[in-house]
């Protein structure tokens, strides 16, 4: 009897936390068991001036890295926009990693009509090796406490339907 009973509650929690588990909406998206801790996030702006981000302002914040000469960052940036449009409860942080020309990166985001989106630098790779990066694009989503609970590792679209559903468990 006794093995009957711990068969069935083995069989309820094993079901229970299958139908909980969330499924991750893309592939080339690592969901951390626990979040990583990040001691500080400093970045430079559109005029290379340091800005440090809020670590508990209760927000998620994006944090993509991308460079002008990679076509996979031209084909995502557009739905990183339409997604801070849409969420703007979600701080979004384009990140280039080429060396700052304000005329390369501006004309970058004019080409794609990119308008609700600030640009920010990490040209001496700061962050990029903060984060342990290993290629563009990688996206770095930090949840409210300002902790790494997922990257993303190429290229997704952040306007899809089944991303927005995933991402919202953490909003």
């Amino acid at each position: 009897m006794n093995i009957l009973r711990f068969l069935l509650l083995f069989i309820f929690f094993k079901f229970n936390f299958l139908i909980a588990a969330e499924p991750l909406p893309f592939n080339n998206i690592v969901l951390h068991k626990n979040p990583l801790e990040v001691s500080q996030v400093k970045l430079k702006d559109f005029y290379l001036k340091d800005i440090e981000l809020n670590k508990n302002d209760g927000k998620i914040k994006v944090l993509n890295f991308w460079a002008t000469w990679c076509n996979p960052c031209k084909k995502e940036m557009p739905s990183l926009n339409n997604l801070s449009i849409k969420y703007p409860q979600i701080l979004v942080f384009p990140i280039n990693v080429d060396k700052p020309n304000q005329t390369k990166t501006k004309k970058f985001f004019h080409d794609l009509n990119i308008k609700n989106l600030s640009i920010y630098f990490d040209h001496q790779f700061k962050l990029a090796n903060q984060f342990q990066l290993r290629g563009i694009p990688t996206t770095i989503l930090l949840n409210k406490e300002g902790n790494e609970f997922a990257r993303i590792i190429g290229e997704i679209d952040f306007y899809d339907k089944k991303f927005i559903e995933w991402l919202n468990q953490f909003i």
